[in-house]
């Protein structure tokens, strides 16, 4: 309840107690047994911030804050603890408060999306229960991304991404270090997983713009933001992974703020613990780091856990207004934390802080905060104020009509795929088939042109071949025919001349033997004349013509 300008939280036998607005940025706790009262006290601050006009953050890990929205009743508990503190004389009344539903699977809520780049390979790591090899080359895979300007910003993304560096790891281990396929293979087969715990919902855009959180409405009161938990607690890595990232992202969205009269917003983190069991020492310095830095943007955070000890020395000593409900100290380890938790406080000599803490009642606790001057009160024991809301859950008909009135509805009901990593990737891919189809066609041309190339040489080799064989072969019968030729000229100029020779012959012949016979008849008629008379001439001379010619004859034949 919102009171004088203070946050009233309690009271105590002697007097109310308040936390300070600008006091409240210092960071808290609400500490306390299952059942002691955490989640009623965790109401009744987040009331009273929004009565202050402070946003508020929530985590609502069983489902009984979303009846924020609605008016609180004068139950049988309630009307005894108004009546024990005497609260309608204080200005106590029951009223609804302004709320925002949110809900990472986006099915009690509005869709609350981040990309994975913003989540980061550190916490991305975490939940996905990678060991310190496979984290740095997760590390090595965003590098890559972020140097090649590939967005990450779905599981689809950082899927391709690893197949990717995965088919070129032997190019890129020269630069970025050794990328072993084990590892590599490991890496994917956890993002399958956390695909199946609901990754490929979660992570995408539209990614929440944490200015949406910064509000408030028309009568000056916070927006109370309730993330419906009671899914992804059942996933403590998810869970406490989404919350650092959440606390993370106020942190370094928020320019600084110094010291305010109150924050510009309250975060709470149930179940606490979740945040610190398994993480790294790392991560652990990175919580840390986050704890004391975020007060100067003006952010108060409030873990609310069931033991002090679930969170580590240098968170705790971070958190300064304290809110201690019942501790059980049944076994000796339990007695030793709950002296501790009791140590924690700054004494009151009016009682036993020890003690008092193992007493404690439902809805009773003791109360440290920082006063006005920034110093520690002493402890006090204090009765809870009841909460001014409905407490329990709500109606699946209210909280839809609730979430599609909003009007950041229409802004995160439909997820966004704009190009990113794996639409970039893919069309390198298809560049590459592309290219490589193209080289492959181009080489089978190319093979098909040699071919042709060859065959048209062939062809040519043996049109040449038949040519030469042609050329040849009438060459070898103009040779045949020319010889022919030259055969029957020389047969024509044998014959010619023979006939000449004949001629010659005849006429030498002839003259040879008119010459042989008229020798022949001179030397018959000699002879004759000699022997006959001129009977003995005529005789001689005709036989001796005769035998003239005829000796003739034979030597020309011969």
């Amino acid at each position: 309840m919102y009171q004088d300008h203070k946050i009233w939280i309690g009271k105590s036998e002697e007097e109310n107690v308040y936390i300070y607005p600008k006091m409240a940025n210092r960071h808290g706790m609400i500490a306390g047994a299952t059942g002691s009262g955490k989640t009623v006290t965790l109401k009744v601050l987040a009331e009273s911030f929004s009565d202050c006009g402070v946003p508020v953050f929530l985590a609502d890990v069983k489902g009984d804050l979303a009846g924020m929205c609605r008016p609180g009743g004068n139950s049988e508990s309630v009307g005894k603890r108004m009546e024990e503190m005497n609260l309608a004389k204080e200005g106590f009344g029951f009223q609804s408060y302004p709320v925002t539903y949110w809900d990472v699977y986006g099915e009690k809520g509005l869709q609350l999306r981040t990309t994975i780049s913003e989540m980061g390979p550190l916490l991305l790591g975490r939940i996905m229960d990678l060991n310190e090899t496979q984290s740095d080359i997760l590390t090595i895979i965003f590098k890559i991304a972020d140097d090649e300007g590939l967005l990450l910003l779905d599981t689809k993304d950082l899927r391709s991404m690893i197949q990717y560096v995965s088919e070129n790891a032997k190019e890129y281990s020269a630069e970025y270090g050794n990328l072993p396929r084990q590892s590599l293979g490991a890496i994917m087969r956890a993002l399958v997983a956390l695909d199946a715990q609901g990754g490929d919902v979660f992570f995408g855009e539209p990614a929440l713009n944490i200015t949406d959180w910064m509000c408030t409405n028309c009568d000056g009161k916070g927006v109370i933001q309730i993330l419906d938990c009671q899914k992804l607690v059942n996933n403590p890595a998810m869970y406490s992974t989404f919350m650092l990232w959440m606390m993370s992202e106020l942190f370094e969205s928020l320019p600084e703020a110094g010291d305010r009269e109150k924050p510009k917003m309250v975060f709470f983190f149930d179940e606490a613990h979740l945040l610190f069991d398994s993480a790294s020492k790392e991560l652990l310095i990175k919580i840390e780091q986050v704890v004391k830095l975020i007060r100067s943007k003006g952010v108060g955070i409030y873990f609310v856990t069931q033991n002090p000890k679930d969170i580590p020395d240098g968170v705790l000593g971070q958190l300064a207004n304290k809110i201690q409900h019942a501790l059980h100290a049944y076994t000796p380890a339990e007695q030793k934390g709950c002296r501790a938790a009791a140590q924690s406080f700054r004494v009151n000599p009016a009682f036993d802080t020890y003690e008092e803490l193992t007493r404690l009642g439902i809805g009773e606790a003791l109360i440290s905060v920082l006063d006005e001057e920034g110093v520690p009160t002493i402890v006090k024991k204090c009765g809870i104020l009841p909460p001014q809301s409905y407490m329990g859950a709500l109606e699946d008909e209210i909280r839809d009509r609730e979430i599609k009135g909003h009007l950041l509805y229409s802004k995160y009901a439909q997820m966004l795929d704009r190009e990113s990593a794996y639409e970039i990737l893919e069309k390198k891919v298809m560049k590459q088939e592309e290219d490589r189809q193209r080289a492959k066609q181009e080489a089978e041309e190319e093979k098909q042109r040699q071919k042709e190339m060859e065959n048209a040489r062939k062809q040519e080799q043996r049109e040449q071949e038949a040519e030469r064989k042609r050329q040849e072969k009438e060459a070898e019968a103009a040779r045949k025919k020319q010889e022919k030729e030259e055969e029957a000229a020389r047969k024509a100029q044998e014959k010619k001349e023979n006939e000449k020779d004949r001629v010659v012959k005849k006429v030498v012949k002839q003259a040879a033997g008119s010459a042989a016979g008229t020798i022949g008849r001179e030397f018959g008629n000699s002879i004759g004349k000699s022997l006959g008379g001129s009977f003995g001439k005529r005789v001689g001379g005709n036989v001796g013509a005769s035998l003239g010619r005829g000796i003739l004859s034979t030597l020309f034949k011969s």
